[in-house]
């Protein structure tokens, strides 16, 4: 298989000296997607030694996240809908998963917690009562939680999860790429004191259990974050991490700083662990994973060399940019070999503006960590989502991964909002 994919990772507990040359990324990432198992019959993936892949449930409709009960049930939220309604209760029996309800309104976020299902749309979060068996009691009377949250049709999707402390998080994405004065448009430049920041581009924090709030209702928990789609509460580490899609279009707004290769590889899709009032930069700065710096956007000055966001938090991992992550999901399960413990899996949902070089992602990563930090080099956990090596350099991927989610007995579900099959990862020693 082979791949024009230049990127590396940063890791702030090591020192890393110099610039990595764009020859030596290419060849660090082909070797990732080299080391792999892939028998015929894993769903026509390739896994890392050990594992396998079912696909356990096809033709769902768009299929963004979901999330397995302790009892086996899978929750599944749908982008649009399925026979008019946007969620999905699944029965896992003999290797498959059946629909047996459908219920609600499309979206993205979908999550469980104590003794609630807790859903978004575009524009609000609500919550339905569970019984003891985690079955939504009454499909018909959910429970508004918080609504008129900003939706412009760009980076709208809401997704969510929630601590142990009786809060729920949501993203609430930045509808712009830059916030120049004129979005998208060549040399357009930035507006100062960007003012979507107010309502948009960061992760807002809400209670739980409080119905009918809105924006003044929470607090705007994080900024500088131009959209999230993969989020997830960290329990060992007790705090919020996110996955930032970076933004677009270096070469084409600013062709004078940036050629092709640099557009197709910057700014890098970044992992922030999130504090209450942090601030990762967008958009006055993005992260160059090449440089291992944080750089001035364009918009506001820069030229692809000078520095910037002195006072944003820095990632504590970087990867190849234009991936678009949209799933994060801390794994805490006993079924896999001991080094995923506590460690990250990532769902890139795959690139759409790398041209002319390949597409690229489309694939699932795993992160190590180790003292609750990023500890050695990322890998592709699984790939061959997209189909062939020409369809994936192309972007006409046949499946996209988009959630992740963990059962019961450890194995790890994947998501695909292209063609709405949902993926049973297991591990057999």
């Amino acid at each position: 298989m082979k791949r024009k994919i230049w990127g590396t990772i940063l890791l702030p507990v090591l020192a890393i000296a110099g610039i990595s040359s764009l020859v030596a990324l290419k060849s660090d990432l082909r070797s990732k997607l080299n080391h792999y198992n892939a028998p015929a019959d894993n769903a026509s993936l390739t896994l890392q030694p050990g594992f396998s892949a079912s696909v356990i449930a096809e033709n769902l409709g768009a299929a963004r996240h979901l999330f397995v009960t302790p009892q086996g049930e899978i929750y599944v939220k749908l982008q649009g809908a399925k026979d008019g309604k946007g969620i999905l209760l699944l029965h896992q029996a003999n290797g498959k998963a059946e629909v047996k309800a459908t219920f609600g309104n499309g979206g993205t976020g979908i999550y469980v917690k104590n003794g609630y299902l807790y859903a978004s749309t575009d524009e609000e979060v609500y919550r339905y009562k569970l019984n003891a068996q985690n079955e939504v009691v009454n499909t018909n009377k959910p429970e508004l939680i918080v609504t008129g949250l900003l939706s412009r049709h760009e980076h709208e999707a809401k997704a969510i999860t929630l601590d142990n402390a009786g809060h729920l998080y949501v993203n609430i994405g930045a509808y712009s790429n830059s916030c120049q004065v004129k979005d998208r448009q060549k040399g357009s430049m930035g507006q100062k004191g960007c003012p979507i920041l107010d309502s948009a581009g960061g992760i807002w924090q809400f209670s739980a259990s409080k119905p009918n709030q809105h924006y003044g209702d929470g607090i705007r928990y994080a900024t500088g974050l131009r959209n999230v789609v993969g989020l997830d509460w960290n329990k060992q580490l007790n705090q919020l991490f996110v996955m930032q899609h970076g933004r677009d279009q270096l070469h084409d707004l600013f062709p004078q700083y940036y050629d092709t290769k640099q557009s197709a590889e910057l700014p890098a899709e970044c992992l922030y662990a999130i504090k209450k009032g942090d601030n990762a930069g967008w958009p006055y700065m993005y992260y160059d994973q090449i440089q291992h710096k944080k750089i001035l956007m364009p918009e506001y000055g820069g030229d692809g060399k000078k520095e910037g966001g002195q006072t944003a938090i820095n990632p504590v991992a970087a990867y190849p940019g234009h991936l678009a992550p949209d799933g994060l999901l801390f794994y805490t399960g006993t079924q896999f070999p001991a080094k995923y413990k506590n460690g990250a899996f990532i769902a890139f949902h795959g690139s759409w503006n790398r041209a002319p070089e390949p597409q690229a992602g489309y694939f699932v990563v795993f992160q190590p960590f180790k003292n609750g930090k990023p500890f050695g080099k990322w890998e592709v956990f699984a790939n061959g989502f997209a189909g062939t090596a020409e369809q994936t350099a192309a972007g006409r991927a046949v499946h996209r991964p988009c959630g992740l989610a963990q059962g019961p007995d450890g194995s790890l579900y994947v998501s695909d909002d292209s063609k709405g099959s949902i993926y049973k990862i297991t591990y057999k020693k």
